[in-house]
């Protein structure tokens, strides 16, 4: 039973965010080590593991895994330690070298050049200033004395003085060192009580706060390994160039720029910082600094537009803007450590906020996902009056699918806003102005950009916005994904909801082959009745489609559209076109996208009749796996289907319980209508949320028939890597699944396949 919900009112919000962030200043010096510890943690934890397999005790492990951790540490500070002692020998030979350079840069400032004429004046000026503030200084007062000048001499410290200033000085650090490994070895030598006890502070949901903890750990991990990786691969070239421009100690500044990487913004420049002023004291002229400096831009501009990219991906899931305000943030906080740990505590911070709803707001403030889905992004530009960002938007969606899926899973969600909006009295006459023409200038923005060409057959569809302005705007999106799909449609020049004798007349004797009523009325059965009639009397042999925005699903299924006159109705772009195209009897044109056959199908085909899994005595197991995956993802029907050169096969099914363990596969649809031909084609996992608005099965008739709104799969493979069918889920309504959840399920189709591997590694043995 999941727990209620309760939101804090704002002030009681910013009181406890006041609270946490006194408490995160005063008490730094105990959560500083530890949240060093922590982090040390996530990556030592693996290590940690995989000496556990092995059967050693988890102390013993423990400890050895912080000896080698100190030792390394130790190691790299005992080599650093006397690389610098080495360059420090070298110091006067530095010294020389850089007077030489400075002697120079005074005999050029001292010849006459641009700024000589001011300089004098400056001289001048300062040696008036000198001479008024000396006369001043030499005529004291009448009746006072000159103060006399007095000199403090320090004495020099004895024994014990010198020995607590150098404890003053190592004393906080080797207490942070020591405190964050007592804290290491205690979060790795019991990891569990340390998560349970996060989880009761947490609080609420123990599924949602478990689940925050894996993501938040598994992020952090993945990050600070990646930037491990990262600064390798920056040291590693950094010491080689170095080495090769001859700078001294060229090992040190590589590794000490893989150290100094792991602070965000500053460690970068600080890194490179020690190469260039070396190679400014060791080189009389300036070749060496000009060419450290060349190196260290071309491997920061390889760094962060190749290497970070591509390895660090979306691993952090941070806004560019809330990682700068992170740093900001913690650095005030925690000082420079802060810095170093700022990223990953506001990972975990995101983590949280994403997974626990009382502190979602953590998410929006700090994710780097849109705040908004693109639907309301645009909803709210247009209701803004920026017409030029919502076709910016739109153009961006369209560049990644096509006008028409722009229209379907963006143009048609708008507009539904707009018309919820103005049913519920939210939105003013401003409001409704700025949609109409907004979105106005964005269909016409799309039909210029993504012009459709003009067949030369007479009118075949004309698409009329029947009741109100929305309408128009739904008639004239349909109209161009009619036309970008080969029909030779237009939407009416009319205001909407007007059939009139004028249209009628303009269309001549021949009118149009099929007429689109856009409704977003939720109750259009009147209006509907009355055009379909005039349309029909008119055109007898034309056929009316009803294009009801608001309305899909089952409720559209149930709607008695034989009573109203018209010939079908349907509720998105895609099966609007779909219809349009059936009913004007396009030769070639299925509305939907076969599943295809791979170059190595008959190989396939043959590993799955030599497989084994059409065996009648696995039906029992598969029905088994079929009801744990229905149960894990709480889902109507899972299966699990066989596809060979032209049928799709059931051998496991969660929906029939109860039945023999012992069956041949059931023969379902042919492979060309199965969306489980899609996956083996496709060699991997597939999920679609909604059936009804995909262009590839929106008019799939298998689907149809059988009410099919969702879909996921993921492929099965034999030991060989042969794809032999699927482990899918099924639902009757739109479904969302999430990337972990696609992951699992491809871990479960895994799991199917594991016996019959297992079989066919022992029958190749024997």
């Amino acid at each position: 039973m999941q727990e209620p919900e309760t939101s804090l009112p704002l002030p009681q919000r910013l009181l406890a965010v006041a609270v946490v962030v006194t408490a995160l200043y005063f008490g730094r010096d105990l959560l500083i080590p530890l949240a060093l510890a922590t982090l040390l943690a996530f990556v030592l934890a693996p290590l940690t593991d995989r000496i556990r397999r092995l059967g050693v005790p988890r102390a013993v492990t423990v400890t050895v895994v912080v000896a080698i951790t100190l030792g390394a540490l130790v190691g790299l500070s005992l080599f650093m330690a006397g690389h610098v002692r080495v360059l420090g020998k070298e110091l006067p030979t530095y010294q020389r070298n850089i007077a030489a350079k400075f002697d120079r840069f005074r005999v050029q400032l001292r010849t006459p050049g641009v700024f000589s004429e001011a300089s004098r004046v400056i001289d001048a000026v300062e040696s008036e200033i000198e001479q008024t503030q000396g006369e001043f200084d030499d005529k004291p007062a009448t009746g006072t004395r000159r103060p006399a000048r007095v000199e403090l001499v320090p004495t020099t410290p004895g024994a014990f003085e010198t020995v607590g200033r150098w404890l003053e000085r190592i004393g906080p650090p080797a207490a942070l060192f020591g405190t964050t490994l007592i804290y290491l070895f205690l979060v790795l030598l019991n990891p569990g009580d340390l998560r349970d006890r996060l989880v009761s502070l947490l609080g609420g949901s123990v599924h949602r706060t478990t689940d925050a903890l894996n993501d938040a750990g598994q992020r952090v991990s993945r990050y600070l390994t990646m930037q491990l990786v990262v600064n390798l691969c920056y040291a590693v070239p950094m010491a080689a160039g170095l080495w090769l421009i001859g700078i001294p100690g060229a090992l040190l500044w590589g590794l000490l720029s893989a150290v100094l990487r792991f602070i965000p913004y500053v460690g970068s420049l600080v890194g490179a910082a020690f190469p260039l002023m070396l190679a400014f004291a060791v080189d009389p002229g300036w070749t060496m600094v000009a060419w450290a400096l060349a190196l260290i831009v071309v491997l920061e501009l390889i760094s962060n537009n190749i290497v970070e990219p591509w390895l660090y991906g979306s691993s952090t899931g941070l806004s560019a803007m809330s990682l700068i305000v992170a740093a900001t943030f913690w650095t005030a906080l925690w000082g420079p450590i802060g810095l170093v740990l700022s990223t990953p505590l506001t990972v975990c911070m995101l983590v949280i906020g994403r997974h626990l709803p009382q502190l979602a707001f953590l998410d929006v403030m700090l994710g780097s996902r849109p705040a908004l889905e693109l639907p309301s992004r645009m909803y709210q530009r247009l209701l803004a009056g920026n017409s030029a960002d919502a076709i910016e938007l739109a153009e961006e969606s369209v560049a990644g699918s096509s006008p028409r899926q722009f229209y379907e899973d963006v143009g048609i969600p708008v507009l539904r806003m707009a018309t919820v909006d103005h049913r519920l009295q939210e939105a003013s006459a401003e409001h409704r102005h700025r949609i109409v023409s907004g979105m106005s200038a964005v269909i016409d923005e799309l039909r210029v950009r993504h012009a459709a060409e003009r067949p030369q057959a007479p009118l075949e569809a004309l698409c009329i916005g029947s009741r109100w302005t929305v309408d128009t705007l739904g008639a004239g999106m349909a109209a161009h994904a009619l036309a970008l799909d080969g029909v030779a449609a237009m939407a009416a020049p009319t205001a909407a909801g007007a059939v009139t004798a004028e249209l009628i007349a303009s269309l001549g004797s021949e009118g149009a082959k099929v007429f689109v009523l856009s409704y977003f009325s939720p109750q259009p059965q009147e209006h509907a009745q009355y055009f379909s009639r005039r349309l029909k009397r008119r055109w007898p042999d034309s056929k009316v489609i009803l294009a009801l925005w608001n309305v899909e699903g089952a409720e559209l299924a149930a709607l008695p559209i034989s009573d109203w006159g018209v010939d079908a109705a349907v509720g998105s772009i895609n099966a609007l076109v779909t219809e349009v195209c059936a009913r004007l009897k396009r030769e070639g044109t299925v509305g939907w996208t076969p599943a295809q056959y791979g170059a190595d199908d008959a190989q396939r085909v043959q590993a799955l009749r030599d497989s084994g899994v059409l065996d009648a005595s696995l039906r029992g197991t598969f029905d088994s796996a079929a009801r744990r995956a229905a149960d894990i993802f709480d889902v109507p029907v899972a299966m699990i289907t066989l596809i060979d050169e032209q049928w799709q096969y059931t051998h496991g099914d969660s929906a029939k319980a109860g039945r023999l363990g012992v069956g041949e596969p059931e023969r379902g649809p042919q492979r060309s209508d199965s969306m489980c031909g899609h996956v083996v084609a496709g060699g991997a996992a597939l999920v679609v949320p909604d059936v009804q608005r995909d262009p590839r099965f929106a008019a799939n008739p298998a689907l149809i028939e059988n009410a099919i709104r969702f879909y996921a799969g993921a492929p099965l493979r034999d030991a060989e890597g042969h794809i032999l069918g699927t482990l899918c889920l099924l639902d009757t309504q739109p479904r969302t699944m999430s990337l972990r959840d696609a992951k699992l399920l491809e871990s479960l189709a895994d799991e199917v396949m594991v016996p019959l591997r297992n079989r066919t590694r022992a029958a190749g043995t024997a």
